[in-house]
């Protein structure tokens, strides 16, 4: 049987990516492609919804699926555990799926893991995120994710030590992590976690530098995952097992 999807935010970069793989793989079929301003009634018919737009359009897609009971898969950066927290008793109820993923790079998913793991170990933890200039949002949702993570890893810990945050120049907290964004030329995507301690630090860097290769692997897992599910999964760490259980 052929999953027909609808993909929202085809002709942005991540949406195109996401367009070729569907392309490519066996029991997939793009049924509707929609932009960000396109009627929700085109997603009628789907076997799942993907979402790959904007934070400013992805709360009505999430909704518009969610109430014709069509599955989810959210590639759309912005979404912090606040929001999905917002979204979530409506996918509950509705008996449907959704899968958000901040980050489709397997060294990204592996990154974060390790970060989430060394955290109890070391009372200083920030993040230095760098994306092209042309994207909207930041901090992105891999940093927002990261984040999240490393705090619930040192629930037991309490927050990491952040001093002097209440200026400007210290980066946006983030789950009591300190999130430095850059957004330049001549990058896709890159992050650093900078764990430190008394006498050392530890630096977990990924950087992604070709975002097809890359992502491809990961949506290819994502999309039967999504397809399947019910109720709400974060993370593509949730749908392979990478062989660690960080504390979170």
């Amino acid at each position: 049987m052929t999953t027909r999807v609808a993909l929202v935010g085809a002709s942005g970069k991540l949406g195109t990516i996401i367009g070729d793989v569907i392309s490519h793989l066996d029991g997939f079929e793009l049924g509707a492609v929609l932009g960000s301003n396109s009627a929700m009634d085109e997603l009628d018919g789907a076997d799942l919804v993907i979402d790959a737009t904007t934070p400013a359009s992805s709360v009505e897609i999430v909704r518009a699926a969610t109430d014709r009971g069509i599955n989810l898969l959210v590639a759309t950066s912005g979404w912090s555990a606040d929001r999905i927290a917002q979204v979530r008793p409506a996918i509950d109820d509705a008996g449907t799926g959704a899968l958000f993923v901040p980050n489709f790079s397997m060294g990204s998913v592996l990154g974060t893991a390790l970060a989430a793991l060394a955290a109890p170990f070391f009372g200083s933890v920030e993040i230095i995120e760098a994306h092209q200039h042309t994207k909207i949002d930041s901090p992105s949702g891999t940093a927002v994710r990261t984040a999240e993570l490393i705090a619930a890893a040192r629930a037991e810990q309490g927050p990491v030590d952040a001093p002097h945050v209440d200026q400007r120049a210290r980066g946006q907290q983030v789950a009591s992590v300190p999130v430095h964004s850059l957004r330049r030329p001549g990058v896709i995507a890159k992050q650093e976690v900078i764990l430190s301690g008394p006498g050392e630090s530890l630096s977990i860097v990924h950087d992604t530098v070709q975002s097809a290769a890359a992502y491809a692997p990961g949506i290819r897992l994502a999309l039967p995952y999504a397809r399947d599910l019910r109720g709400v999964v974060v993370g593509l760490e949730n749908v392979i097992d990478l062989g660690i259980r960080p504390r979170a």
